[in-house]
């Protein structure tokens, strides 16, 4: 692929190759103009305005619409017909376009995601869109650099927008809805962990395990309940402060974190209970994960997960698209389906789903106290070394979350199972 140095930014790329230069060649020549036309095609038939450096706008919105500022219209065509949507993304990381309100535009566009490119070009679209790569499929040799790549970023970054409780995955409110009602993050962090502990039968003399240790707050409530528990990760830097926060909590002689596959797991448990880790295992390995946990439960013990979910038939449609998060955020992961669970427990497992809890709109708030507070540590993450690409990279992932949760394109789940004739 031929480049050239783009000539103006507003941003400093030059540790970004990727984004420093704008794709050309004979690709971009013949796909910008085609990016051009259905994006503005697209804006046309919603809820959002445009904005060119000339001064135009298009779009259906009308006052009050969330606003897009193309700032080089030349340069976001360029990105967007070389790599579509992963495009899209490095057009907003580059500067080439900004918006006050990033996720009301994004949760426009994740709201109409399935319809935006007509069906005679979606025919296409295997031979367009990218495969994800062989090297981030997550075999055993694979899936420690895919986890390493973020996870291991640095603790310091993600001390900066977490709560207290260190927990990175969604939160579970007194009260659900859009409006947030200022309930402190960390109590509704504890309510979600206690009400996995309590449908996975957590207590006393529990034998635990956990797939996905986090940074260890499940594994201290676990243990403050007279469990023990065994905790397993990939993350050298969540082992080490997990392991640190344990001890400060006063449980090391009853929660352990092994830097293990979860693969490689023995033992018998009463318990199993994994929060958001099943979207890291990829399609290929639903399967082993689930006979995994199959195969460590004891008799009449309880599985509990957290799984964020995509409606099935798009999680057909993409599970061999290689995506922006792919790149830049979670190498080798993909998100499940409810119905796929639930089959490949079905088929390939003695475990069945039991229960199910939707939480959708409480991850929605959750990412948005996350962003706010990432945003609020600006200077801070530019002390730790994370450049200004970097930062539009992480506002860019923590809204674009939030915007797939807020249009009902994602959900998270809390899914309980057991074995099949167990009392």
């Amino acid at each position: 692929m031929t480049t050239v140095v783009r000539s103006t930014s507003d941003v400093d790329t030059r540790n970004w190759p990727g984004i420093a230069y704008v794709p050309a060649g004979t690709k971009t020549r013949i796909a910008a103009p085609v990016a051009d036309f259905l994006f503005r095609r697209a804006v046309g038939m919603l809820p959002v305005r445009a904005r060119f450096d000339d001064g135009t706008e298009i779009g259906g919105g009308g006052t009050g619409s969330p606003v897009m500022v193309i700032k080089r219209p030349a340069d976001f065509a360029e990105r967007v017909g070389q790599s579509g949507l992963i495009g899209f993304g490095e057009a907003y990381m580059a500067g080439d376009w900004d918006a006050a309100d990033l996720t009301a535009v994004l949760e426009i566009f994740a709201t109409r995601m399935a319809t935006l490119i007509p069906q005679s070009l979606q025919r296409l679209r295997g031979l367009y869109v990218s495969k994800p790569p062989r090297a981030e499929r997550n075999t055993t040799k694979n899936t420690r650099s895919n986890i390493s790549r973020h996870y291991d970023l640095s603790n310091e970054l993600f001390e900066l927008f977490l709560d207290e409780t260190m927990t990175y995955s969604s939160a579970l409110f007194s009260e659900t809805g859009r409006v947030d009602d200022g309930e402190p993050l960390a109590d509704a962090q504890r309510r979600k962990i206690d009400r996995l502990l309590d449908r996975a039968g957590v207590r006393e003399g529990s034998r635990v395990l956990e797939i996905g240790t986090g940074w260890g707050e499940l594994a201290i409530r676990a243990a403050a309940r007279g469990a023990t528990v065994r905790s397993v990760t990939l993350s050298t830097e969540q082992q080490d402060l997990a392991a640190q926060r344990i001890a400060a909590a006063g449980y090391s002689e009853r929660a352990q974190v092994d830097l293990l596959d979860y693969r490689l797991v023995d033992g018998e448990y009463d318990a199993v209970v994994s929060v958001e880790m099943i979207e890291a295992v990829g399609h290929q390995y639903w399967g082993t994960y689930f006979q995994t946990i199959d195969k460590v439960l004891a008799p009449g013990g309880r599985v509990a997960i957290q799984a964020i979910t995509m409606p099935h038939d798009r999680m057909l449609a993409t599970r061999n698209t290689y995506t922006w998060v792919h790149k830049y955020i979670f190498p080798g992961g993909f998100l499940p389906s409810v119905r796929a669970i639930e089959e490949v427990t079905e088929t390939q497992t003695n475990l069945r789903v039991r229960e199910r809890l939707s939480m959708g709109d409480h991850y929605a708030r959750t990412l948005r106290r996350w962003d706010e507070k990432f945003r609020a540590h600006s200077a801070a993450t530019a002390e730790l070394g994370f450049d200004d690409v970097f930062a539009r990279m992480w506002h860019f992932y923590l809204c674009y979350s939030e915007a797939g949760f807020r249009s009902g394109y994602l959900d998270v789940q809390q899914i309980v199972l057991d074995r099949r004739g167990d009392k």
